[in-house]
């Protein structure tokens, strides 16, 4: 246990397989000398998950409790500062982070991805408290953009989950091969017509290349009902994987030829595990990322509507298409730990590194 205690905040214990992952990789970086304490929608989960301590981050008296015996509050990375789904949700992280200013504890904002941010107010909110951090990193332009607006010093690397460990999926191996893992999410784009759109194409992709379709949901509560769909329209030919552990999932994509991915973090786990990706993207963060990494895909919005074009380029690319070499693999890997210096910087300001 080491001597400093500190308070990670993000969107953890609330079933996303994404932010839980950027969990992981903050507790995998995290120098030995801190105890830290996970404020989670799950406090026991993640407690038995990570063997950590964690307590519930909507009970404002155990929040508090945790921040008065604590020196290092850490916004944990990921998509908090946002509005487009929720600007309550920005109120929430800010407020905190504001809290913890004012307390006088040294905060890290780390591995940020910031934006869209529409309301003006909000704006101006997340403006004032990243400009009170002692140390701040993003993993994307954009947010960097964000930052060199407001005045804000930052370090840009590529996001955590990179270099995450991964772990291997029992029984995995017993699933027929060649596998291909889709992840799709329930988003306003993804309509019941591009849904049975893209069943289709799944269909006739798995019956052209003889292929077992893993159905991989990142967040139960908007993934596994789309999975179960599909599912039920291959029954002899896929399986869905509902992993809680992070570490599993990204371990999964070991064992696949390609990915069809919809989330941020189906991509880059798959990615860094050597599989052919190709993307569909309901948000600027997985178009960025598209760019970045030359990945083939569409927006949502713009999907092709006949089946058979979209089996067809899918066919392509698993034939022909080609993986993240291994030297940018290493590269964004190495990159990542970035990350890890800044949390070493903030510790550096209470002199125990």
């Amino acid at each position: 246990m080491g001597q400093i205690r500190a308070v990670l905040c993000g969107y953890y214990g609330k079933g996303n397989a994404g932010d839980e992952a950027l969990l992981a990789s903050l507790l995998q970086m995290l120098p030995p000398e801190v105890t830290p304490v996970v404020l989670s929608g799950d406090p026991q989960a993640t407690r038995d998950r990570y063997g950590v301590q964690a307590t519930n981050r909507m009970s404002a008296i155990r929040v508090w409790q945790a921040l008065r015996r604590s020196q290092v509050f850490i916004w944990g990375g990921g998509s908090l500062i946002q509005d487009a789904t929720s600007f309550t949700s920005p109120l929430y992280y800010a407020g905190l982070m504001g809290l913890a200013q004012q307390l006088g504890l040294t905060t890290i904002a780390w591995a940020q991805g910031i934006g869209p941010l529409e309301r003006s107010f909000v704006r101006q909110i997340a403006r004032h408290a990243f400009r009170g951090c002692d140390a701040v990193s993003v993993r994307d332009a954009r947010s960097a953009q964000f930052l060199v607006d407001w005045q804000v010093p930052f370090t840009l690397a590529p996001d955590p989950v990179w270099a995450l460990d991964s772990k291997p999926v029992e029984g995995l191996w017993d699933i027929p091969a060649p596998r291909v893992a889709v992840n799709l999410r329930s988003h306003r784009h993804l309509t019941p017509e591009r849904l049975e759109i893209l069943t289709q194409a799944i269909a006739q992709f798995q019956k052209a290349t003889d292929t077992f379709i893993l159905l991989v949901p990142f967040q139960a509560s908007q993934d596994l009902a789309i999975a179960q769909t599909i599912h039920a329209r291959l029954p002899e030919v896929s399986s869905i994987y509902n992993l809680d552990d992070p570490r599993q999932i990204k371990g999964l994509f070991r064992g696949v030829e390609m990915a069809i991915g919809m989330r941020f973090h189906s991509l880059i786990m798959a990615a860094a595990e050597h599989c052919r990706c190709f993307a569909l993207s309901y948000d600027p963060k997985v178009s960025q990322l598209i760019a970045d990494l030359n990945l083939p895909g569409w927006e949502l919005s713009d999907l092709p509507t006949d089946p058979n074009t979209i089996a067809e380029a899918w066919i392509e690319h698993y034939a022909n298409g080609d993986r993240l070499n291994e030297i940018s693999i290493h590269s964004l890997v190495d990159r990542s730990l970035i990350h890890r210096q800044i949390l070493c910087k903030g510790m550096e300001k209470l002199g125990i590194l």
